[in-house]
């Protein structure tokens, strides 16, 4: 070999020839910029082939890295370069300039390491028109540090003005990084929002609402909105962790979650408050939706009368029968059919039967048009709320201008900010309890009510889908004591047995003078100035708007 320090390295074989010596090329472009500026990964690659024909340098393999790629790929690409040099006796990297092939301290120690095992290793710099070698003086050692150290300082610098635009960024009231499913980006850089994407925002409102209905788990549920035309970036099924970070993430309610800090966004939204935080209840509760071989139509709502243990199900001989594992010492041994235990469902349906039939139809639609009555005051009530909580934001952000601008004190920004988001937050919350009583479990009540009065012609030939979505608006708690089902039902069949019951005494049935007032009612709008003619009986199905209004469970 010739002496270090001269530009060409010629190895003699034994018998007389030029040994072609193997060398790597590593190219690294670090932005957009660059590469607008004609660095690109293909010019730089070109440049650092001509270096090494112009020495008679074999290239044995090229390395090309983005850093636009993460942090933990750029390690890996490195990582797998220093490998395959020490792996294939590659004695010579090539590369454009220092900050090209590292720009911390880490690893700089793992080049310098490399080059130190063999006196024949080396790193040259292009541009730089300098080689690091095992004897190099140390001069030339002292200047490659320093210029480690400056990159490391460069980059250290970008990522605190990173940082410094991020939290700018979020004290604007908006997110610094892609926002999730249902929204997109707009802008100019510097200047970018996220805003609703009318396009795949009907997915991430599915993704929600089947959750919800606790009939999917991540699995079933991915492979759902892929079915249903949901797709990744590269064209594939959206990966079940992404759907749960999706399901998780409270960007859809308002609130910018970054660095495990959360605040108040400026972005709108489109997932309710109510719908959300029953997502999460689910998402952390003991009986979150699992993927399995089979899907049972009691798995996970039955629990046991005894110990309280989730009542398992299994097939035997073609037959599926419930029971306890006895995990908690339970004594309970007997097994029950599924078909008996949904019979006792049936059986808990027909108990909402109306015996008039008039009485029965009149009801079904007076449920309808009363709720649209009560959506009116319902809707008045919100309207007031979003106002007050669109002026509370307005003044969040005049007075982050006015921080800006020097007309007030930081303290006195935090003390009015602390102030105003914490009243926003209230209406917020207010918002959300109005929300519970919505539409959906207003038409689902009648829905439901449709079912009851003819429970074995549409119950039994629902598919088991609805039917689990029947039992989580019927039923709060159901318990299995040996083969008896046991129930607690939800506030809103509490009501709706009571009507039922008192629409079937005989004070309503036997007294035919009250049954022709509520027949003439055929202006349901009207309904609600009439109860007090009609009496406490009618009542029951027409509940007025209390002043106070709470929500249902």
């Amino acid at each position: 070999m010739p002496p270090l320090g001269q530009d060409l390295i010629v190895l003699i074989a034994p018998s007389g020839g030029i040994i072609m010596v193997k060398t790597c090329l590593f190219c690294r472009v670090s932005s957009t910029e660059q590469a607008v500026e004609g660095y690109s990964l293909p010019a730089q690659k070109k440049l650092l082939e001509d270096y090494a024909q112009s020495k008679d340098f074999k290239i044995d393999k090229v390395f090309e890295l983005s850093e636009s790629a993460s942090g933990h790929k750029q390690r890996k690409i490195f990582n797998e370069m220093l490998g395959y040099l020490e792996k294939n006796n590659v004695a010579v990297l090539v590369v454009e300039k220092t900050d090209r092939l590292t720009r911390n301290i880490k690893d700089a120690v793992a080049v310098n390491e490399w080059v130190e095992k063999l006196a024949d290793r080396q790193v040259h710099f292009v541009k730089e028109n300098f080689i690091l070698h095992r004897e190099s003086k140390s001069n030339e050692k002292f200047i490659w540090n320093v210029k480690v150290s400056v990159a490391q300082y460069y980059i250290d610098n970008l990522s605190e003005e990173v940082k410094k635009g991020q939290k700018e960024k979020l004290a604007q009231g908006y997110l610094p990084t892609k926002p999730p499913l249902g929204y997109k980006t707009i802008g100019e850089k510097g200047h970018r929002i996220h805003i609703i994407d009318e396009i795949s925002k009907h997915y991430a409102v599915n993704m929600f609402s089947l959750y919800d209905s606790g009939n999917y788990s991540l699995s079933t549920l991915a492979l759902r909105l892929y079915k249903d035309g949901l797709r990744s970036d590269s064209g594939k099924k959206v990966p079940k962790s992404r759907i749960h970070s999706y399901l998780h993430d409270p960007f859809y309610i308002g609130l910018n979650k970054w660095n495990g800090a959360v605040s108040v966004g400026k972005q709108d939204t489109f997932i309710d408050q109510y719908l959300f935080n029953r997502v999460q209840a689910r998402l952390e509760g003991k009986n979150t939706p699992k993927i399995s071989k089979h899907s049972f139509l009691f798995k996970g709502l039955i629990t046991c009368k005894e110990c309280g243990g989730t009542i398992t199900w299994e097939i035997q001989k073609g037959t599926v029968y419930g029971h306890c594992n006895h995990y908690r010492n339970c004594s309970t041994r007997r097994w029950a059919k599924e078909g008996h235990v949904e019979d006792q469902v049936a059986t808990c349906l027909a108990k909402f039967i109306i015996k008039n039939e008039r009485l029965q139809e009149w009801i079904r639609k007076a449920l309808k048009e009363s709720h649209k009555t009560e959506q009116y005051e319902y809707v008045a009530i919100l309207e007031t709320l979003n106002a007050r909580e669109k002026a509370l934001s307005k003044r969040i952000s005049n007075l982050y201008d006015d921080k800006v601008d020097g007309k007030i004190t930081p303290e006195f920004y935090n003390q009015k900010y602390n102030e105003y988001d914490s009243e926003r937050k209230l209406v917020l919350s207010q918002i959300d309890k109005t929300h519970k009583v919505d539409e959906k479990h207003y038409e689902a009540g009648a829905t439901i009510y449709d079912i009851s009065q003819k429970p074995v012609e549409t119950y039994y030939k629902r598919p088991p889908e609805n039917k689990r979505t029947l039992f989580h608006y019927m039923f709060k708690e159901m318990h299995l004591n040996e083969m008896e089902l046991t129930y607690t039902y939800t506030d809103l069949f509490e009501k709706l047995l009571k009507a039922v019951e008192e629409s079937n005494s005989s004070k309503v049935t036997g007294n035919p003078e009250l049954l022709n007032k509520i027949f003439e009612l055929g202006d349901f709008s009207d309904i609600k100035r009439n109860i007090g003619d009609l009496g406490a009986d009618c009542s029951t199905w027409l509940p007025r708007l209390d002043s106070n209004q709470q929500p249902t469970a």
